[in-house]
């Protein structure tokens, strides 16, 4: 006997291993077997080539037929496709047509009513349609321009940063600035203000009236000569100078000169009391503003 210790093999790792017998072993049995053996030949060769023949003739024969069903689908896709174009297009035109009838309707019966009811009564009704949105009006005040920042997608996630789009709020906080700095008449992008109106966020667009308004946004009021002064100097101005210093959003209050603002689309009656002689001061008070309470803004 010997006091010589039996000696220790240690394995090699799994990548020790895999960087030394990069190929599988049962590759490596085939390339050596085809080493010795030579390529086949006789009836193993003829069917390792038909089996090769077959199987590249069915993926032919499936990829051909493939082929023809999409070419032959591609004009029935195309024609109702085409067909149903054509359906919107022919809607968007009845719909013009029956809005410049109604328009033209609306105009016939102000006629009339204004010839029946005399002209100090029909006056005082033409102000109080223009202080409640049922009429255009005319005049001078702010034009307000509110546009969205920059937004990144996040190169991980794929996520967009909407911090420096333009939210419902945000227009909320516009519009009650307005109202409190005695606008008569407010519009959003072209759709008129009411008592009744709302502003909206529904996902990434914004509502008003539920017509969608995308950026830049431009909210013109018809008001006091200094509005647009005082909506710069106002706590919302200065909300809005500071979204556009931290988020490069855009923001500019100019003042609006002879602009017209077009009546509300639409405006459901629900509640109507008698009302007794308005002040020259209360059309304010009348359009209202579009929430319960004023908004902040905020992100």
């Amino acid at each position: 006997m010997t006091d010589e210790q039996p000696r220790r093999v240690f394995a090699p790792d799994f990548l020790t291993e895999l960087f030394r017998n990069p190929l599988d072993p049962g590759y490596a049995d085939a390339a050596a077997r085809k080493a010795v053996e030579g390529e086949p030949t006789g009836p193993r060769k003829w069917l390792s080539s038909g089996a090769a023949m077959v199987t590249l003739v069915a993926l032919g024969f499936l990829f051909v037929v493939a082929y023809r069903q999409t070419v032959a689908d591609e004009p029935a896709r195309t024609k109702a496709r085409a067909a149903l174009v054509e359906q919107v297009q022919n809607r968007r035109d009845e719909t013009v047509q029956l809005q410049a009838r109604a328009d033209q309707l609306g105009d016939e019966v102000a006629g009339l009513r204004d010839r029946e009811l005399g002209g100090a009564t029909a006056a005082r009704l033409r102000d109080l349609e223009a202080a409640t949105g049922l009429a255009p009006v005319r005049g001078s005040g702010a034009r307000i321009r509110l546009a969205d920042g920059p937004t990144p997608i996040n190169a991980v996630t794929g996520e967009r940063n909407t911090a420096a789009r333009v939210k419902d709020t945000d227009l909320q906080l516009a519009t009650n600035a307005l109202w409190s700095l005695g606008a008569e008449a407010i519009t959003i992008n072209g759709q008129r203000l009411t008592a009744t109106s709302t502003i909206r966020q529904a996902g990434e667009a914004i509502l008003v009236d539920f017509q969608p308004v995308t950026t830049p946004y431009e909210v013109i009021a018809i008001g006091p000569d200094d509005l647009a002064d005082d909506f710069r100097d106002g706590y919302a101005g200065r909300f809005f100078k500071e979204l556009a210093a931290k988020y490069a959003m855009s923001f500019d209050a100019s003042a609006a000169h002879d602009v017209t603002l077009p009546a509300a689309t639409e405006l459901k009656l629900r509640v109507a009391a008698p009302s007794t002689a308005p002040s020259p001061s209360s059309s304010a008070s009348i359009s209202g503003s579009v929430s319960s309470s004023p908004s902040e803004g905020g992100r």
